[in-house]
């Protein structure tokens, strides 16, 4: 049984999910006294929450409780704590919810830790304290000030700037106008109410994305930022409102920032290798690029929208990230920046399909005689100024494509005949 996905616990809420909860405190509550806990804004987290730190404090742990907020601000509070952990399912659908674990530099919990939390849920070897040991729930409401603090004493001065800032009805719908309106911005929100009704899908993706793009052009803004469920992503649309790609966001982040370490994942497009002094390249998942980060770089991220600059911390700060986008383009034009960046054709997305079915794949893969074939993360096929990456999901019932060439035919028709396998293996082995 594997609990862990690339990003913490994810699973449809429910009673499943809230037993688990419940265990998963206890486990955690044997390996940590201290620990900072938030929660988003799905219908699920308080309950979800509770049992969490129902746990908790069986265990005889001292639990935290940070209330509604983003994954980067509760990471950076959690620096003060042995560990802290979020009830999020991040950009997942509203119907899920999940545990983030993270230590208390902001990282995610290494995969020792995971795997000793699952061998105790796993092997029910849970179990509570004594009744005298119990531990206590005690409210941490700062920790959203503390993250907000930060950011702005990073970017002094005021910045005229004007925003339009989508949530998404996510974590970040109160944190991250406040801060943008404390730099000076006009910020103009959209689905910026922290329900816990999701107002699009909740992955910032350019298909999700239709109402940022149009309403930048219609008011005449600088920028469009958007987030996920929990803030750990920022994706952006430039005051054309066009969609800046994730791969381009990457180099302009780092370009700003002048590093010349970057670390980022297997899927990010060849032209930052062109681009950077040094890359060293990860399976795809933040908690990759922060485990490298530790210990070398500058500054990470994913084309998805994780962003992390580990003097902040090494969790990635969709918040951060958006401040600093918001110092760029009080400076220049962000199309023109884009604009300056060349770029190969990616074609990035996915099929929903059981994520089991990617064993019987790799063999169907070999007859398109690619030149190279890598298993670090899922299979990656390189030909002759080309490669497709094909790699199961981390955090839903999919598999994703990604492929880049010299020109965009050629990365439609990889990407078309790597889809056509895999629905040929999949409806095979379905059948």
């Amino acid at each position: 049984m594997q609990l862990f996905g690339s990003s913490g616990i994810r699973l449809k809420a429910d009673k499943c999910l809230l037993n688990l909860a419940l265990k998963a405190g206890l486990a955690t509550g044997r390996m940590c006294k201290q620990v900072l806990v938030g929660n988003d804004t799905r219908t699920s987290s308080c309950s979800i929450k509770s049992a969490f730190a129902a746990g908790l404090t069986a265990a005889g742990a001292q639990c935290f409780d940070a209330g509604l907020l983003p994954t980067p601000a509760l990471a950076y509070a959690g620096r003060n704590f042995d560990a802290a952990v979020m009830v999020t399912a991040s950009h997942n659908p509203p119907e899920y919810n999940g545990l983030k674990f993270i230590n208390s530099d902001g990282s995610a919990f290494t995969v020792e830790q995971q795997e000793a939390i699952e061998d105790s849920i796993c092997n029910d070897r849970v179990e509570t304290s004594t009744w005298q040991e119990f531990g206590e729930i005690r409210q941490y409401p700062q920790a959203l000030e503390l993250h907000k603090n930060r950011i702005i004493s990073s970017f002094p001065g005021k910045f005229r700037v004007r925003v339009v800032l989508d949530c998404g009805g996510g974590a970040a719908s109160i944190e991250t106008p406040e801060v943008l309106r404390m730099m000076g911005c006009d910020v103009i929100e959209l689905n910026c109410s922290p329900s816990g009704m999701f107002f699009r899908p909740s992955e910032p993706l350019e298909a999700n994305l239709a109402q940022l793009k149009r309403t930048v052009k219609e008011t005449g803004a600088d920028l469009g930022l958007a987030h996920d469920g929990d803030a750990d992503r920022m994706m952006a649309v430039d005051e054309l409102g066009r969609f800046i790609q994730g791969d381009k966001l990457l180099l302009l982040l780092a370009d700003s920032l002048n590093a010349q370490q970057v670390v980022t994942t297997l899927d990010a497009s060849s032209i930052v290798d062109d681009r950077i002094c040094e890359v060293r390249r990860t399976p795809v998942g933040d908690s990759y690029v922060s485990r490298v980060l530790k210990n070398w770089g500058e500054f990470g991220g994913e084309t998805s929208g994780s962003w992390l600059f580990p003097s902040i911390s090494l969790c990635p700060d969709g918040i951060f990230a958006a401040a600093h986008m918001v110092s760029l383009a009080a400076c220049n034009r962000l199309s023109e920046m884009i604009d300056r960046i060349p770029g190969y054709p990616v074609i990035r997305g996915a099929l929903k399909v059981d994520r089991k079915l990617m064993s019987g794949i790799a063999e169907r893969l070999a007859s398109l005689n690619p030149l190279n074939i890598d298993y670090t993360d899922g299979i990656k096929l390189s030909f002759t100024g080309s490669w497709v990456l094909i790699r199961a999901s981390g955090t839903e019932p999919k598999i994703r494509i990604t492929a880049e060439a010299p020109d965009l035919l050629t990365a439609r028709s990889l990407y078309k005949r790597v889809s056509e396998i895999i629905n040929e293996v999949t409806g095979k082995e379905k059948a």
